[in-house]
């Protein structure tokens, strides 16, 4: 299959130096009215943003990841108009994995969310301590804890597998190995029922241990100032399915 350029008409012009032009049927152009263009949050944005509105941004732009359409950033722009301050929508707690780029995964950009990553998106009070200056210092309206189908830290927990630190890192996982008990079949990794059950249950955890471990984000929460959910990525379809 031949690359193809997409050309965005009247928004971006492009040079082609050191190589031919490109024939007809090898350009896309797709009209500015047609490409979705985002800037960088403003502190007045943010603060008339209300949790519900923030979660249907994110809905939003997981559909537009899951069927590969296009938001326009200048990023070069982006990276000055944040540098007097930071705006988020909101805190996304995810797995270090590689294969989850959080940023990607919603469509956003430069300023658009807070990411915080460890293996196996547990909760700690590091993990806590971020989450209270994204949302009570910064602004932001939405807490996600967001794991993810395959996950390597899981299966380990499963597995009870033991190295150097992460033995006890996997510590914090196995409380949520311990819980699962709905799925039929051996309760290793090579169960892939029972390590989706882990898998939700582990977000399921870190939810509570949120609202248990932090009276700030919990009075938060209740004066409904931000929402606290969780979801799980679905690394064979790109989808994100928050849970009830």
């Amino acid at each position: 299959m031949k690359n193809r350029i997409i050309i965005f008409s009247t928004m971006f012009g492009l040079t082609f130096s050191g190589m031919a032009q490109p024939s007809t049927q090898d350009v896309i152009t797709i009209p500015r009215s047609k490409v979705l263009v985002e800037t960088v949050l403003t502190k007045e944005e943010q603060r008339a943003l209300t949790p519900e509105e923030v979660l249907q941004m994110l809905r939003a732009g997981n559909e537009r990841f899951v069927r590969s359409d296009l938001t326009a950033r200048d990023h070069s722009i982006q990276i000055r108009e944040s540098v007097e301050g930071q705006y988020p929508k909101a805190i996304v707690l995810s797995c270090v994995d590689s294969r989850v780029p959080v940023e990607d995964v919603f469509d956003k950009g430069i300023g658009d969310i807070f990411v915080a990553r460890i293996a196996g998106n547990f909760i700690n009070e590091d993990i806590l301590g971020s989450m209270e200056f994204a949302t009570k210092v910064a602004g932001a309206k939405m807490i996600l804890v967001m794991g993810h189908e395959s996950c390597g830290a899981v299966h380990a927990a499963i597995d009870g597998a033991e190295l150097g630190n992460i033995t006890n890192m996997l510590q914090k996982i196995k409380p949520a190995v311990d819980m699962s008990t709905q799925t039929e079949g051996p309760r290793t990794s090579a169960n892939r029922l029972f390590v989706h059950e882990v898998i939700e249950n582990n977000v399921r955890l870190a939810l509570e241990n949120i609202l248990e471990q932090s009276p700030i984000l919990r009075e938060m929460h209740s004066r409904g100032e931000i929402d606290i959910l969780g979801a799980v990525y679905d690394m064979d379809t790109g989808v994100v399915n928050f849970l009830p």
